[in-house]
């Protein structure tokens, strides 16, 4: 029985996917998921597009590594393979309950792991009647969130959402309330709104892999992704914010193992990123002045490796732009500003360890071009290991 990979269309992480296949000697079987044709009726199923007949191919496979771009579209791949009797890496349980914030949180909450304050209000900031009025709730969930989150500083964040898109501060209810005013029912925020505390974190947060094989307990790897700057108050990279590999604490591993089996459930193998924050408060050895200038230092290597990473060669000649991409991460990790900037978020992890909180879980991470090169994680090795020891114990 062979493996097959689903996705939308052929990017980095898909190109590395199936190049780690050859070096491992796998044979990976393409199962496309957009312009394609789901049939069923009484003789069974069938999967084709305008041009191929893939039924055969899928009835062939006994594991696919979902690899769909679109959260909606990657749960409704899961459903669709799973209910043909094929092993799914992530299973559409794991699917469903990362899709939302509030799920993911809820599975933490209920394991026991540390989590950030949090408040839902399961209703629109505005509604319309069925006489045509228009009722506007913004002011009781300000208010709702004010008295539950103590009155600090809120973060307002869109249920589905991903790249820190839609995630916004507000100091006081004057700021609260024309960003409730403006959230809508939509793809990313289905129904009522979602806040925490924020979190006295410092520059960086975290985003760690744990992936779990058949028959074995789920791994944490050693090392992370530290996404880091002074950019934004979220420091995700797609707001301008710079990576760096960092090794993890055995506390915090231990913790995040903890997370995997909370969402992974009786799952056979799955594979999953989770998003970390730690609290560091006014715990810091280092003043944020002389940080900013270490990340000014780095600024120019690391957008080398930006410029590597928008360069289109990487859709002609994928091997020899992943070279090019390899050079300017190592010229970018040798830096003396990278070195000292990766001590001081280890040596503020182990200090403030405990305050390590859990508050997003990622099915589809993307790993090529930042995960594998900076923490030293190929996530397309796991994956592949993982569908193997299904098909290996059966």
């Amino acid at each position: 029985m062979s493996i097959g990979i689903l996705f939308e269309s052929s990017e980095t992480d898909e190109k590395g996917i199936k190049m780690t296949a050859e070096e491992m000697g796998i044979d990976l079987v393409y199962i496309p998921f957009r312009k394609v044709a789901v049939r069923l009726d009484e003789h069974g199923y069938s999967i084709r597009t305008k041009a191929k007949d893939y039924t055969k191919v899928v009835k062939d496979i006994k594991v696919v590594l979902n690899r769909a771009q679109s959260k909606n579209r990657r749960l409704f791949a899961a459903n669709v393979l799973e209910a043909f009797d094929k092993h799914v890496i992530n299973p559409q349980c794991v699917e469903y309950a990362c899709f939302s914030k509030l799920r993911t949180l809820l599975h933490f909450w209920q394991a026991g792991l540390p989590t950030p304050e949090t408040v839902y209000v399961p209703v629109d900031s505005s509604e319309k009647t069925l006489d045509g009025r228009e009722i506007h709730n913004e002011g009781d969930i300000a208010d709702l969130f004010l008295m539950e989150l103590d009155h600090e500083n809120i973060v307002v964040k869109p249920d589905a959402g991903t790249h820190g898109k839609g995630v916004q501060l507000a100091k006081e209810r004057n700021e609260l309330l024309p960003i409730l005013r403006d959230i809508q029912p939509s793809i990313i925020n289905p129904v009522g709104v979602l806040a925490q505390k924020l979190v006295q974190k410092w520059f960086y947060d975290l985003r760690i892999i744990v992936t779990k094989e058949d028959g074995k307990e789920p791994y944490c790897y050693p090392t992370a992704l530290a996404r880091a700057g002074f950019k934004d108050f979220r420091t995700n990279t797609f707001l301008g914010n710079m990576v760096v590999g960092v090794n993890l604490p055995d506390h915090i591993r231990e913790v995040a193992a903890k997370c995997g089996k909370s969402m992974g459930g009786d799952s056979k193998a799955y594979l999953l990123a989770f998003d970390a924050m730690v609290g560091v408060n006014d715990n810091k050895d280092v003043a944020d002045e002389h940080l900013m200038e270490e990340f000014e230092e780095l600024e120019p290597s690391f957008d080398a490796v930006k410029k590597v990473k928008g360069d289109k060669t990487k859709r002609t000649d994928f091997p020899a732009w992943n070279r090019k991409l390899e050079a300017a991460f190592e010229n970018y990790k040798r830096q003396e500003a990278y070195l000292y900037i990766k001590d001081v978020i280890e040596d503020s992890m182990e200090k403030n360890k405990q305050n390590v909180m859990f508050h997003e879980a990622n099915a589809c991470p993307e790993f090529w071009e930042q995960t594998r090169l900076a923490a030293g994680i190929n996530i397309a090795e796991a994956l592949l290991k993982g569908a193997h020891s299904i098909i290996d114990s059966e």
